[in-house]
């Protein structure tokens, strides 16, 4: 099964683009409507699939934080600057003001 990507574009620096790193299974019991599944072991081609600029606010999340962690270390090495490690779904909830 391949990678789930929204339609539109992520040109646009000024926004933040959210992107849940766990896997197909996980997202499908629970997920953010709207945010790209990108699995992390394939982070880096995802991101540049859906033309996200490199200075462009990405936050990544997963179940605790540890796929996240290996995926900001990815994209930083493929030259992404404006990264973060949010931890997990809830926190990413919880940051944007989302109920569950």
């Amino acid at each position: 099964m391949g990678m789930f990507f929204s339609v539109f574009s992520y040109a646009d620096t000024s926004e933040t683009v959210w992107i849940d790193v766990r896997s197909i299974q996980e997202n499908k019991i629970d997920s953010i409507q709207g945010d790209p599944l990108i699995p992390y072991t394939k982070i880096v081609r995802g991101v540049k699939k859906l033309s996200i600029d490199k200075n462009t606010k990405i936050r990544l999340y997963c179940r605790s934080g540890q796929r996240a962690g290996v995926a900001l270390s990815a994209l930083k090495k493929a030259g992404y600057n404006n990264v973060e490690n949010i931890g997990s779904i809830g926190n990413a909830r919880k940051k944007r003001g989302l109920s569950q």
